[in-house]
Formats: structure tokens, C-alpha cells, sequence
């Protein structure tokens, strides 16, 4: 398979609709008090599903332009790897990531094509679900969001293939522990989902170790994850140092609404501070239960996940049984 970025690439003409139908102006920062206020949801790796995107592309004209740019943009058929597969292939960092990205947005712009979402105020995005977030509040227009995106799942990949990580859950247990856990075992927290629910990752000799160390005193429930690497880790430092010279060269502009970055679970809204959030967050732990209750308490009364499997929705149940939030995966929950 062709590698990411390998064939020069160019923007198509004929974009206004698409923007329009992804982009809507709000004010950052504000808290909104006295109407529902929407959050967007879109996934992160792992939530990636072959066949994912095919009934989009067959019934939105929005959606179907998008995922035709995304193959002329990436020089590869995305198109044929996220409708058919093979699963191995999709799996692949370097592949799920442009994929879960174009994914996200697809649904966005049809459910903006088929009028049933007007102005968000805010966005949330897992890992690489933040750059998904950030396209779509006018951070990046679409073709250089999915640049960015596939440039780090390329950069994320090769450095699991330099080295041999793992990561494990840790299920049950308070944040403190698990911290005090990968302290003595020279690892790292990668992972805050939900209260309970914490990822481990670094070197796959330590993370067994950490499993092993777990269970024996008595953790509720600790189990090593099959990944091809430690995300989230020092381990991707490689990747880190590349992506901070590769998004020197890429504009930025301010979100058009508020978005969460997964370093701080905090709003980001100057360029300069989104590029290094982006670059820091590669290494850093995603501090997913921190940006939800934080977009809960900004304001956000609904969540909407933009993304396949329902894993952040299940996610936010986990963390809070009163929010409301719905799961699109596909066009048929749009039309719904």
C-alpha cells in the first residue's frame, strides 16, 4: 500500500458548500446559560469499524464529496479501505486515522445537509478525534486537517514499529494508584476516560509487569490491550519531535467555537497554543473524563458522538448517567 503522503497533493476547487454545510461561527470561551448547548463527540483510534462511512457515502451528496477529495488528497483509496477493508489494513495507524477523521466529518456535513444541526458551541475530539474537532470548528479547512491527521497517524506508526510497546487497562481503580502503579513501574498514565477507566502505556516488558503487580494486590480488573504500540508514551517521541517540525508549515486560525484540548481537559484557543497542544498531546495523557466535565460545566447540555461503535457515548454515560447524549455512526441515525 502506498504510504501516506508519498504523492504530492493539491486542494480541489469548489469548496464553499462543503465549508459551509462543516463550519459555523459561535464565540469561544462563553459560557452558554439558558438553551441546550451542543458538544461534538468524534472518536479516537480503536473505534474504527470496516464498513463505516458506506451508507454516508451512498446518500449524502456532502458526505460522498468529502470522502472524493479524501482519496485525491491522500493519493490512496480511503474510500475502498473504510467500506471493505480488510480489517488488518484499517487497523493500521497510519490508515484508521485519516479514516476515523473523514469519517467524523462526513457525518458532520450530512447531518448539516440533512438540516438537523445548527451552531455547536463546542467540540471534543479522543486523541486524534481532537484534529477532527478542530477541522471542525475552522482550525484547518478540510484537506489540511486530513493532511495533519494522516501525517501523524504515519509518524504514530513508525514509531511503533521502532519499538516494542504495549498498553494495558486499568479498570476500577482510583487515578492516584494507577499513577503510584506506573511511577514504580516506569510507565505512563495514557488514557483518563471515565471515572474507573484508565489506559497504561510504555515499554510491553514494564506494562506486563504493572498487570502482573496489579492483579496481585488485588486491582478489580487490569488487562493488557492488543495495540501495536505505546500511545501516549515517551515511546512516542519520535513521532512528537517529527510532528512538531511537520505542523511548523501548517496555518492555524482561531476555532470558530469553543474546543477542549485532551492535554489540559481545558478550552485552547490560540493558534500557537493549538499547535503545541497538538504536538504535546502525541506524548502526553488524554484527559478525556477531565475535557467532558469541563465542557459540561462550561455549559454544554448535549453531546453528540460524530463517530462509529458508540464508545465515547458510552464513555460519557459512564461518567455522568444524566447527560444526554446521542451516537451517529451512520446515515440511517441521522435521518432517525
Amino acid at each position: 500500500m502506498p504510504l501516506l503522503g508519498a504523492r504530492a497533493t493539491r486542494p480541489l476547487p469548489g469548496k464553499s458548500r462543503l465549508q459551509h454545510l462543516l463550519f459555523t461561527r459561535s464565540v469561544v470561551g462563553v459560557r452558554v446559560v439558558g438553551s441546550m448547548a451542543l458538544a461534538l463527540l468524534f472518536a479516537g483510534q480503536g473505534a474504527q469499524k470496516v464498513g463505516m462511512g458506506k451508507s454516508l457515502y451512498e446518500q449524502s451528496a456532502t458526505a460522498r464529496a468529502l470522502y472524493d477529495e479524501a482519496n485525491q488528497v491522500l493519493g490512496w483509496d480511503l474510500k475502498k479501505i473504510s467500506f471493505e477493508g480488510p480489517e488488518a489494513e484499517l487497523t493500521q495507524t497510519k490508515v484508521c486515522q485519516p479514516a476515523l477523521y473523514v469519517h467524523g466529518l462526513a457525518l458532520l456535513a450530512a447531518a448539516r445537509e440533512l438540516g438537523k444541526l445548527t451552531n455547536p458551541q463546542f467540540a471534543l475530539g479522543l486523541s486524534l478525534g481532537e484534529i477532527t474537532a478542530l477541522t471542525a470548528a475552522g482550525v484547518f479547512d478540510f484537506a489540511t486537517g486530513l493532511r495533519v491527521v494522516a501525517e501523524r497517524g504515519r509518524l504514530m506508526q513508525q514509531a511503533c514499529e521502532q519499538t516494542v510497546g504495549g498498553m494495558a487497562a486499568i479498570i476500577g481503580e482510583e487515578r492516584a494508584k494507577v499513577q503510584e502503579l506506573c511511577k514504580e513501574f516506569d510507565i505512563e498514565a495514557a488514557n483518563f476516560n471515565a471515572p474507573g477507566q484508565i489506559i497504561i502505556s510504555g515499554e510491553k516488558t514494564k506494562v506486563e509487569a504493572a498487570v502482573a503487580a496489579a492483579k496481585a494486590r488485588g486491582i478489580k480488573k487490569a488487562i493488557t490491550l492488543n495495540v501495536a504500540g505505546a500511545y501516549h508514551s515517551r515511546l512516542m517521541e519520535p513521532a512528537r519531535a517529527a510532528f512538531a517540525a511537520f505542523l511548523q508549515n501548517v496555518p492555524f486560525v482561531a476555532p470558530k467555537f469553543t474546543v477542549f484540548t485532551n492535554t489540559t481537559g481545558h478550552t485552547v484557543a490560540m493558534p500557537e497554543e493549538i499547535r503545541a497542544a497538538l504536538v504535546r498531546q502525541v506524548v502526553s495523557s488524554v484527559l478525556w473524563e477531565d475535557c467532558m466535565q469541563n465542557a459540561a460545566q462550561t455549559g454544554a447540555s448535549e453531546f453528540w458522538e460524530l463517530g462509529p461503535g458508540a464508545v465515547l457515548a458510552g464513555l460519557a454515560k459512564r461518567t455522568n448517567k444524566d447527560w444526554v447524549v446521542k451516537s451517529c455512526a451512520e446515515f440511517s441515525d441521522l435521518a432517525a
